[in-house]
């Protein structure tokens, strides 16, 4: 079929037509006017920001400009704005996702240049060049905002601390001092997200409703909203961290204790940047009741105590291996104690009967802490000094292997079919003594055993082993 140039001009012509009669349709036309009004002597900018986007785009570029802070009306240029919708737009339509994808989630959750307070940085080129080989294969978006969590952070070279320059970083502030909050983090791994498509916003609450601190995270759009904590990757699970039992205890109508989710799109609730207290112009949404039903309800008379190690001379958290015994030295947690690398309300979590006398131990070579705790209520902090100067920590660490086997033995003997993975018990990281780990692989030989007799029975009456096709 030929067709001449008229008509494949007309053609173009009417498309143009229908995408800005679809644009003029979209209701956005007053906060349009509204914006250009506040971008002051910027104005330029933001109409030329319009006009230049190719037609196809400009349903995003109003977006922008319709919800955008009166901050960047007045500060952005064109160029940022149009190299950024431009990238936005490209890897949208590389992702293999892209039909999965509504636009306003788009819109709200991939588009935006910006999550909260943070400096402007002009990051999508460089993320989609430098973080897409990381995703290469990969078909739904959650598992490659966990293969990014994964990734990303050894990449740049960030990690947590709690001597980083200030709250709010921008993603290149973060890289440039290679130390964030977990803010910090939050920012830099929903902007990785967003530079392939990957909807993502930053989620947070003002304050625990134990008091002790407030947090920064990150949800990740995959045919439904999903958590993940920054630089705290779970493999490649989601609604997975340390924080999901205190995120469970939240008020969704107190404001100092309900949980938010930063929206581009103007709302009537503002997420709190309790690091910027002045600044007003971050909406959000009230997520509270996604999390609420998250944690493990405690048992009756039950209470969670919660385990710290802190270095005497440095007053640093030190990783340690700690272990809880009862008074009768019965070993009831064997884990390890959370370094400056995790976030500062990450702490081990041991759930214990109310009033129960315990004695608690810490060790990391020469590092030596022990005492005893009576466990009064829940969220109840324990925090031991481990002494640089102490003796010898052998006998402690003899303990801690010899308890981790004793909860290994234990586990084992759960019903093979409803045992809760291996790899998540506190005890599996635990480090062992020599004779600690002959313990442990004899008992894992063993328990492997038992299954084969128990699963091959027949075969082995009738001395023929069978796989397929196959006999012997």
């Amino acid at each position: 079929m030929l067709v001449s140039l008229r008509v494949l001009a007309a053609w173009m012509v009417c498309a143009l037509f229908l995408v800005q009669a679809s644009a003029a349709d979209d209701g956005l036309q007053p906060l349009i006017d509204a914006s250009l009004e506040r971008a002051g002597e910027n104005r330029g900018q933001i109409e030329q920001a319009l006009k230049n986007i190719p037609a196809d785009q400009q349903p995003g570029m109003r977006f922008l400009v319709a919800h955008m802070p009166e901050r960047d009306l007045m500060s952005l240029t064109a160029e940022f704005l149009t190299s950024n919708v431009r990238y936005a737009y490209k890897a949208r339509d590389e992702a293999p996702w892209k039909d999965r994808l509504p636009d306003d989630v788009f819109f709200n959750e991939v588009l935006p240049y910006a999550n909260i307070n943070e400096r402007r940085d002009d990051w999508r080129k460089d993320f989609y060049e430098r973080f897409k080989p990381l995703i290469a294969g990969i078909e739904s978006p959650g598992k490659a905002a966990a293969t990014l969590n994964q990734q990303v952070f050894p990449l740049v070279k960030v990690q947590y601390s709690t001597a980083r320059r200030k709250a709010d970083q921008s993603p290149y502030e973060s890289i440039e001092s290679g130390k964030a909050s977990c803010t910090g983090l939050s920012v830099l791994l929903v902007d990785a997200c967003r530079a392939l498509a990957i909807p993502a916003r930053v989620v947070g609450t003002p304050r625990w409703t134990d008091n002790s601190g407030n947090h920064t995270w990150v949800e990740i759009w995959d045919n439904g909203w999903h958590f993940t904590g920054a630089c705290e990757a779970n493999g490649d699970d989601l609604n997975k961290s340390w924080f999901i039992d205190r995120a469970s205890q939240a008020l969704r109508d107190d404001p100092l204790h309900a949980i938010y989710a930063v929206s581009y799109r103007k709302t009537d609730q503002k997420f709190p940047l309790i690091w910027a207290r002045g600044a007003d112009y971050v909406s959000a949404v009230n997520v509270t009741d996604r999390y609420t039903d998250k944690g493990a309800p405690l048992p009756e008379g039950t209470v969670r105590l919660l385990f710290r190690a802190v270095s005497k001379a440095s007053k640093a958290r030190v990783a340690t291996t700690l272990q809880v015994t009862d008074a009768f030295g019965a070993t009831l947690f064997v884990g390890g104690t959370n370094d400056e690398r995790f976030d500062a309300n990450d702490h081990i979590a041991v759930p214990v009967a109310q009033g129960t006398r315990l004695t608690v131990a810490a060790v990391a070579g020469n590092l030596v802490a022990s005492e005893e705790v009576t466990a009064e209520k829940s969220d109840q902090l324990v925090t031991l000094l481990v002494d640089e100067n102490a003796p010898a920590a052998n006998e402690l660490r003899e303990a801690a292997s010899n308890g981790a086997v004793q909860l290994l033995e234990a586990y084992l003997k759960q019903d093979r079919a409803t045992r809760p993975k291996m790899d998540d018990q506190p005890f599996a990281k635990a480090p062992l003594t020599k004779g600690g780990a002959e313990a442990a692989a004899e008992l894992l030989r063993e328990d492997h055993r038992q299954w084969i007799l128990a699963t091959r029975a027949e075969e082995m009456d009738k001395r023929e082993l069978q796989d397929g096709e196959l006999k012997m």
